[in-house]
């Protein structure tokens, strides 16, 4: 047996242990602690030395002074739970988390607290999904210095377009965008300020080269900018960007510095046009409603004229044919009344003067109203006197003998 005492017999082993020695001394240490010189206690410092000298030529190594196994698997573990609490990570309010394992996407985290494995197995990237970016085109933007206004510089290379009536006008604008999706944006692009950037030039640029000059600058400009966005949109769709444009904003249109002073005056010749127009169309506007009103109302009035003769010629005819119808019955009659119902109509409305030419003196019938006579203007000339064998009327201007005018008073 390999525990066996060479130097002894019976048994194999000698003091009933591998170690070599029995006894109360026995042990894998050797002998047993040693009792002080005057049989007190042993010495503390001898037995930790003796203790270690025992450990290296036990472990691994032999006496080669290097750690155990068990402080290096400590130590490993210690290492590897370190690691892994790296992987917690936080997500901010307006952000996403996009997770990756050995670079190849495998999710997304809201806002909170997360985790993932940690680098380099894993990866996460929280990208600001609400803030709005934006994208200058043709204009530098120089930031101001002690706190001051920043000023832009103009980048003609980029804002010089060509307009569809062969025209060049200069265009600044600026691009309103955020993330939609933020794996395509992270993985489908590679700079996505540099990529929004070509994409609105090239809208631009195709949408101002479709339209005239003066559309441009004055009346289309909202037009322009819907159609850019739109054009946009669709470019970085089919990109599959995960790119939103909200909104584009032309911020200066004119036309090139050399020839701005000549565009001016056409434009303010086109403003006085314009305004002219408007205002011949205004009195346009004015004249002919009531140029048509007053044609209307003539209409109107000759038609109620006309109707109203009609009606007068009618009620005419219909009473002369029933004055004939009487007449035929009793004409001496109907001449008689005839005669009274027009000097009635004539006489009725102006003053009278009866004058008897068979009467002697003056002939003027004393119950005749002859204050009225007193009351007429001094221009207006005197009735004839006596003698005469005719009378005028001062009102109605007609002259009366006596002998007609006696068979009408009864």
């Amino acid at each position: 047996m390999p525990w066996s005492n060479q130097s002894g017999g019976g048994g194999g082993w000698k003091g009933g242990g591998p170690w070599g020695s029995g006894g109360n001394n026995g042990g894998p240490w050797g002998n047993g602690p040693q009792r002080g010189p005057s049989g007190g206690p042993p010495d503390l410092e001898e037995l930790l030395r003796r203790s270690q000298d025992r450990l290296k030529q036990v472990l691994p190594g032999g006496g080669g002074g290097g750690l155990g196994w068990r402080t290096v698997l400590v130590a490993g573990v210690a290492v590897a739970v370190l690691w892994l609490a790296t992987g917690f990570y936080r997500v901010e309010q307006g952000e996403v988390g996009v997770e990756m394992v050995f670079g190849r996407y495998i999710g997304m985290t809201q806002p909170g607290l997360n985790y993932n494995w940690p680098y380099p197995v894993g990866s996460v990237e929280t990208p600001d999904v609400l803030r709005i970016r934006e994208t200058t085109v043709g204009l530098r933007e120089i930031e101001a210095v002690r706190g001051g206004p920043s000023s832009g510089v103009d980048v003609p290379e980029e804002s010089l377009m060509l307009t569809a009536d062969e025209n060049i006008v200069d265009v600044d604008f600026k691009v309103l965008w955020r993330i939609s999706n933020a794996p395509d944006y992270l993985f489908n692009i590679q700079n996505p300020e540099a990529t929004v950037k070509a994409v609105s030039e090239s809208a631009m640029r195709e949408v101002v080269g479709r339209t005239n000059i003066q559309r441009v600058l004055t009346d289309q400009r909202e037009q322009v900018q819907v159609q850019v966005q739109s054009l946009m949109q669709h470019i970085l769709d089919s990109y599959k960007s995960g790119i939103e444009i909200n909104q584009v904003q032309m911020l200066k249109v004119d036309p090139p510095q050399q020839v701005i002073d000549a565009f001016r005056d056409v434009q303010a010749a086109r403003a006085d046009q314009e305004r002219v127009q408007n205002e011949a169309q205004a009195y346009a506007n004015r004249v002919i409603p009531e140029a048509r009103g007053e044609a209307s109302q003539i209409v109107e009035s000759a038609n109620g004229y006309r109707d109203r003769s009609v009606a007068e010629a009618q009620g005419q005819t219909s009473r002369f044919l029933s004055i004939l119808a009487e007449y035929s019955k009793a004409p001496d009659i109907t001449r008689e009344r005839l005669y009274l119902e027009t000097m009635q109509k004539v006489l009725g409305s102006s003053d009278k003067i009866i004058i008897d030419d068979k009467a002697g003196g003056p002939g003027v019938v004393p119950y005749l109203p002859l204050d009225r006579l007193q009351s007429r203007p001094a221009a207006q000339p005197r009735a004839a006197t006596s003698g005469q064998s005719s009378s005028q009327s001062p009102l109605s201007g007609q002259t009366f003998s006596g002998q007609d005018l006696s068979g009408a008073v009864k």
